[in-house]
């Protein structure tokens, strides 16, 4: 296709259209399932007692490219760890596609290129899709819709309603940096030390912790809202307090540095590859153990933990500051930084 920019016709369902999804989509990141040229991709059947796991989430983040990653790698990670967090093996994507006319064939192509890398990285497969291409100056350049489809074996049961006092919380690695990274790039920041997103698939992460730790609570990452809305999620859903110490904490200087002057709480900044859970203390180590060792975990950490909620008021996440004091972490309320994902 000698095309290069995208034009109303490669959204006509006509030959415009099948040369992009010929060219452009299937060339980058097709499958068999793909290949057959359904309305309706035919998958095997999970076997006796396996669940179905099921999510899908839209990306319209502004710009395109950023430090460590474009929106393709961003629309891949983010359904994919949505499906892990229910201890799903994740298996099949969808990827629908929303064009402006007069995007560049160019950026397309890249995009679709990290598609393809970032679905072999986390082992899936993008088995359908849909294209539509809308009028100039009416779509941003991009949107990119994935759905994802897993299997979630017999016994196993997670949930942020599941935490009980006395369970320890984990992140796997340093907070903010995506939000950051996004923000930097948007407004022409420059730092110390240069912040890249960590938009990145974490279910290898979630199955290795889940072997080490075969009575964890919960997986959730910490996306829009960052750490603090996921934690008071899991404090409403569970009905318990939950306690973290802010020195415990994983966060890069720069990356702390940058929130101190841009007025941002980083327990409250988005991030794209990063996986909070809730384990039984005595599991907790081995979680460790198993995050550290994991792609993308090194910097893991045992954060804080579960407590009995008092019975005079709902339940609240605090955080213990480094001056020995502690204050309520609230959920992030509005928006904080607009078309992080």
């Amino acid at each position: 296709m000698n095309d290069e920019t995208v034009l109303l016709g490669h959204g006509s369902g006509g030959t415009m259209m099948k040369r992009i999804i010929d060219d452009v989509f299937a060339a980058s990141y097709g499958s068999e399932e793909l290949a057959q040229g359904n309305d309706a991709a035919v998958l095997p059947a999970p076997t006796p007692g396996e669940r179905l796991a099921f999510s899908t989430d839209t990306f319209v983040v502004t710009p395109h490219f950023f430090p460590g990653g474009n929106i393709g790698r961003l629309a891949v990670c983010g359904t994919v760890n949505d499906v892990a967090t229910s201890g799903a093996q994740v298996k099949y994507l969808s990827v629908g596609m929303v064009l402006e006319e007069g995007f560049p064939m160019d950026d397309l192509r890249r995009i679709c290129a990290t598609i393809a890398e970032t679905a072999a990285e986390a082992g899936v497969h993008v088995v359908t899709g849909d294209t539509k291409v809308v009028n100039r100056g009416h779509g941003d350049g991009i949107y990119i819709n994935t759905a994802g489809i897993g299997l979630i074996p017999e016994g196993r049961n997670l949930s942020g309603a599941s935490c009980m006092p006395g369970d320890k919380v984990l992140v796997s690695g340093t907070l903010g940096d995506h939000g950051i990274a996004i923000m930097s790039q948007r407004e022409g920041l420059s730092f110390s030390a240069p912040i890249e997103s960590d938009a990145a698939p974490l279910n290898r992460l979630i199955g290795a912790v889940l072997e080490a730790a075969p009575d964890t609570r919960c997986f959730r990452d910490p996306t829009r809202g960052g750490l603090a809305s996921t934690l008071n999620e899991f404090a409403e859903q569970s009905g318990v307090d939950i306690v973290v110490r802010e020195d415990d904490a994983p966060v890069k200087d720069v990356v702390r540095g940058a929130c101190d002057m841009l007025g941002y709480d980083v327990f409250q900044v988005a991030n794209e590859g990063k996986m909070v859970c809730v384990v039984p203390a005595d599991q907790a180590d081995a979680a460790l153990e198993a995050m550290k060792a994991a792609p993308y975990g090194t910097d893991a950490a045992i954060i804080g933990e579960i407590q009995e909620a008092r019975a005079d008021r709902g339940p609240k996440v605090y955080l213990e500051t480094g001056f020995g004091t502690k204050r309520i972490l609230d959920m992030l309320v509005g928006e904080q930084l607009p078309r992080i994902c």
